[in-house]
């Protein structure tokens, strides 16, 4: 029994050594991290203007409160997903930025110990700026959640994150491969997620070629199902529609993210990329 206790905690010990140099990496950049908190309340603040005075700009009786937190509901999810996507994916501009890549790539660490280290800061780091965000919008806005089931969107959330954490793991080759460009390239993946997805409209209004490609995107079936549950008190039942597409995507991406990223760093070894400084 102690043989196998001392196995895990020496297993353990690297996840949380990734872990830590993440949260050291945070605070001492600690200014930087509190301008990227006041643009991002910026832009969610602004989402929620807009959504007040939606009725006023086309004249007709529109009910604000439920607009209001249709499209908070999607700015704080989008601002929620899209930083543990690109926290996820730039694992790599970290270590590059860092000059520690050739290191961490020759430690006798698993790979997928170093990915998962770097993922669960990366699921703190956006869990804690979308507590703080959203402590935010309550205290600027009149939002009224008395029949919202707020268990079941956190369960939505929950399960949302494994499936980004697997889509970052696959993005974070970009940066691998492409040195000076991959990171851009991840930009360019995030924004055709945030257009098919249905952040800040449904779906619907999408054209239909542009529709085909929502249905593979975990984040509209995160907002579908996380509105339901706010909106419109929908329990566990009602939602299982959206939770299904997301545990099928979540047991797909993550296994394709790890074989996809090692196929990227097999492919860096051989041609030396990897001690480049992009």
């Amino acid at each position: 029994m102690q043989a196998i206790a001392m196995t895990v905690r020496l297993k353990a010990r690297p996840f949380y050594a990734f872990l830590g140099r993440s949260f050291a990496l945070m605070k001492r950049y600690w200014p930087w991290e509190v301008s990227w908190l006041i643009y991002s309340s910026a832009i969610v603040l602004s989402i929620g203007f807009l959504a007040v005075g939606v009725g006023q700009v086309s004249g007709a009786d529109v009910p604000v409160g439920k607009v209001l937190i249709y499209l908070l509901t999607g700015s704080l999810l989008w601002r929620y997903l899209s930083e543990l996507f690109w926290e996820t994916s730039n694992v790599i501009s970290y270590e590059r930025w860092e000059g520690t890549i050739e290191h961490t790539f020759m430690a006798p660490v698993s790979r997928a110990t170093h990915l998962f280290g770097m993922t669960a800061f990366s699921v703190c780091y956006a869990g804690g700026r979308l507590v703080i965000l959203t402590a935010v919008c309550a205290l600027m806005f009149d939002i009224d959640l008395a029949s919202a089931n707020l268990v079941g969107a956190c369960a939505v959330l929950a399960i949302a994150t494994l499936s980004l954490v697997g889509l970052g793991l696959a993005a974070a080759a970009l940066p691998l491969i492409y040195t000076e460009k991959g990171t851009q390239m991840t930009n360019i993946f995030e924004a055709a997620l945030l257009m098919v997805s249905g952040v800040y409209y449904p779906i619907d209004v999408l054209p239909g070629w542009l529709r085909f490609f929502s249905q593979f995107s975990p984040i509209t079936y995160t907002l579908h199902g996380m509105r339901a549950a706010i909106l419109d008190g929908a329990g566990m039942r009602e939602l299982w529609g959206d939770i299904l597409p997301l545990i099928v995507t979540a047991v797909a991406l993550i296994p394709l993210g790890l074989w996809v990223f090692s196929l990227a760093e097999t492919y860096c070894k051989r041609h030396g990329k990897l001690k480049r400084s992009g």
